[in-house]
């Protein structure tokens, strides 16, 4: 069991190093992160304000998915609200190869940037859930 809780926080310490890179190169170097991201350049022009929009998004999925790994009383709220984005942003990249706006190539391009931070966010946070049912039992069973 020992050996499922720290593959489960090396995902979520993924997704923490991950987004803080993210953040940083988007909030400090935009320009640079447009053109440094594999297909980003085909989504659109140049936006500095746009990206450091999401650089501040990416800034707090990694707070949250940090702090929530040293609080565990607050780790099911904070891991979902990131995952929720997470998963929001791998959906909005499937619907636009649904569209035709991408090609299906796209989604294999992206997925260790995109789709896969949203898995390892659902699964971390199903971990936590079934951590705090798990613990609400000893308690109550503590308490008989």
């Amino acid at each position: 069991m020992q050996i499922f809780r720290y593959f489960t926080l090396a995902m979520v310490w993924f997704n923490v190093v991950l987004a803080g890179w993210l953040s940083i190169h988007m909030l400090y170097d935009p320009e640079g992160w447009y053109y440094f991201v594999p297909g980003v350049t085909d989504t659109g022009f140049y936006n500095q304000h746009f990206i450091r929009d999401i650089g501040i998004i990416q800034g707090f999925i990694a707070l949250a998915f940090a702090i929530g790994t040293f609080k565990p009383d607050r780790r099911i709220e904070l891991w979902a609200a990131a995952t929720l984005w997470l998963i929001a942003h791998a959906c909005f990249h499937m619907w636009e190869v649904a569209v035709g706006i991408c090609s299906a190539s796209v989604l294999l391009r992206d997925f260790p940037a995109v789709s896969l931070p949203a898995l390892f966010g659902i699964a971390g946070t199903l971990w936590a859930c079934a951590q705090s049912k798990a613990a609400g039992r000893s308690l109550a069973t503590a308490n008989l």
